[in-house]
């Protein structure tokens, strides 16, 4: 139960709701344990079970003498009031406890609500700000779709598991009260309820360990579900496109049947642990009228006192069934906390050291000193990279597929860091350097559009209020998206759809390019940002490109070369090394590997 007081712990921000909880609860147990007190004299007057003597009986704590001492005094109160109005006291009495009972547990099912929804309020924030901070390696290996199943199913899961801690605190104090009472009420009678309780813990913990771990296996299974139907629903077009329909659909079929098997043997384990300790109760029951029975014929208990007894013990198979479904949901939602915590204690490999420097802009050049990197310890993907990139250049990277151009230029605003050497930016080392403030120097624009389910113009602000609309219709102008825009039928209102799929190719790249323009910054990363357009689009891109790239240091990742002949300085990578560095027409004249990339695309 490691995990499970691990999330538990999030309690301490609601001490109030707690302390309410727990008063509100004491004042149910009081109140529902009056309610049945009463019973005794409820039957006492109604059948007039038992004798009483001429004189008034010793008072002491002694189950015998007090019962004497209490019907002595109840039988004189009802010879002075009568037994009606007697009758009608004890009823008032009845219903009083019984609605206060019922009030206070409400009061408490209150402040639980309070406790639930903001514990599982906290997680969420805690988990989606991990999601955040953690680098773009961990999800390298990680299916979104079982991100997803733990961020939202395991947490609905955990979310039960707060209601019933109530419950753990709880009825145990009410086998406690109710086992006081049959204690007093009859020692014997209590034992053997005593004798059948082992067997049922034994029974209940076997199940118990069952249904975590089939628990876990459910949940890794659901995980494994939503990311099929995250893959299907985000290449749709090209499961159409390849007629891979029946494919998807029997894959699909396959781990929801898996899901679906696994959560019918939890559904067993869970539902088995109730008519088991129903069964035990019930033999327990059955003892305990045979033997009580007898006791009352022989004279040793009063006939009141033992079904006072029997609806005691009747109520205290209620609370250690609450109690058996409790375990069992706790199991269960230890598994979930489990996987939960996978994310929330995943090392965050890219760390900012205390009292980091912040940037306050760019003013001179940003060096590679000896970097290499690798995704693995196995296989480096960039060797020994030495290389300067100065203010108001254009630097081109280009090579073939797998050279490790974007890994290059991933390392720049820390998605990952370098095995080993040193970036500098401005002559500081970038692991000394805050991380937003670096990352504040970089815009990105890549072949790949990132954009939401929201209207243009704030797709362009990218969600930030600060920017009025006059700027963005500005940036959108630089970026040659304006010709457009402006004929949607909303303008900058217009929704554009689930990852701007509205849209044309060249359409989406613009926005990219305006959200860039807007956001002005000093550096520009274009990683292939034409490769998927077609030539019409591709001028237009390229024109709202050569508008951001002005005036801005620029790092192209470039597959058509046509597009950086220009440049600066282009750097030619080969399997991690650069091998070839210089202008475009000094690299011709190399005859080397960049000379073949640009016959290969026929140009010269």
């Amino acid at each position: 139960m490691k995990s499970m007081r691990r999330i538990m712990a999030y309690l301490k921000y609601f001490p109030v709701q707690i302390s309410m909880n727990i008063f509100f609860n004491l004042l149910h147990i009081l109140f529902n344990l009056g309610s049945y007190v009463l019973i005794i004299p409820f039957v006492e007057l109604m059948f007039g079970l038992n004798g009483v003597s001429d004189s008034e009986p010793e008072l002491a704590f002694n189950q015998k003498q007090l019962v004497d001492w209490a019907f002595w005094h109840l039988y004189q109160y009802k010879a002075s009031i009568g037994t009606w109005k007697c009758l009608l006291i004890v009823a008032a009495g009845y219903l009083s406890c019984s609605l206060l009972s019922n009030f206070f547990r409400f009061m408490a099912q209150f402040f639980l609500g309070y406790i639930r929804y903001g514990l599982i309020e906290r997680l969420r924030n805690d988990i989606y700000h991990k999601v955040t901070i953690l680098p773009v390696a961990f999800f390298n290996s990680k299916r979104r779709g079982d991100l997803m199943s733990r961020m939202s199913s395991d947490i609905a899961d955990m979310q039960w598991c707060v209601g019933v801690l109530q419950s753990v605190v709880k009825e145990p104090l009410n086998i406690i009260v109710f086992s006081g009472i049959l204690f007093f009420v009859s020692w014997r009678l209590f034992v053997l309820f005593l004798l059948v309780l082992p067997l049922g813990v034994w029974l209940i913990a076997k199940i118990g360990g069952r249904l975590k771990r089939t628990s876990q296996r459910g949940q890794n299974l659901l995980g494994r579900l939503v990311a099929v139907l995250e893959e299907s629903l985000a290449s749709l077009r090209a499961v159409k496109s390849f007629g891979r329909e029946e494919d998807r659909e029997r894959l699909f079929a396959a781990a929801n049947d898996d899901y679906s098997r696994t959560m019918v043997k939890v559904a067993l384990s869970r539902e088995l642990s109730s008519p088991l300790s129903e069964i035990l109760g019930t033999l327990a029951l059955v003892i305990i009228l045979v033997i009580g029975g007898w006791q009352v014929i022989d004279g040793s208990i009063q006939p009141s006192v033992f079904i006072f007894f029997v609806i005691i013990f009747a109520r205290i198979i209620p609370p250690i069934q609450t109690l058996v479904r409790s375990y069992n949901t706790l199991q269960k939602g230890t598994a979930s906390a489990e996987r939960f915590l996978e994310i929330l204690d995943a090392d965050e490999v890219i760390v900012e050291k205390p009292n980091a420097t912040v940037l306050q802009g760019f003013t001179d050049k940003i060096e590679f000193r000896d970097v290499c990197f690798g995704y693995s310890d196995k296989e480096p993907v960039l060797h020994h990279i030495n290389l300067t990139l100065p203010k108001g250049r254009t630097i081109a990277v280009v090579g073939p597929s797998g050279a490790g151009k974007t890994t290059l230029v991933d390392l720049l605003p820390r998605f990952y860091d370098c095995s080993s050497g040193t970036i500098l930016f401005d002559g500081l080392p970038i692991r000394d350097l805050n991380i937003n403030s670096l990352r504040r120097q970089f815009g990105l624009v890549s072949q790949n559009c990132i954009l939401f389910n929201d209207t243009v113009a704030n797709n362009i602000a990218f969600g930030d209020t600060s920017y009025t609309l006059d700027q963005i219709k500005a940036a959108a102008h630089v970026a040659h998206a304006d010709e457009f825009i402006d004929l949607l039928p909303q303008g900058y209102d217009t929704p554009i759809g689930d990852r701007g799929l509205n849209l044309s190719g060249g359409q989406r790249q613009r926005l990219s390019i305006a959200r860039a323009v807007l956001r002005d910054t000093p550096v520009l990363i274009l990683d292939e940002a034409t490769s998927a357009l077609d030539s019409e689009s591709e001028r237009a891109v390229q024109e709202g490109l050569d508008a951001l790239m002005r005036g801005r240091t620029s790092i192209v990742i470039a597959h058509r070369l046509s597009t950086i002949r220009h440049a600066d300085t282009i750097v030619v990578l080969d399997h991690g090394n650069i091998v070839e560095q210089g202008t475009h027409d000094e690299l011709l004249a190399l005859d080397g590997l960049y000379r073949k990339l640009v016959d290969m695309q026929s140009f010269a």
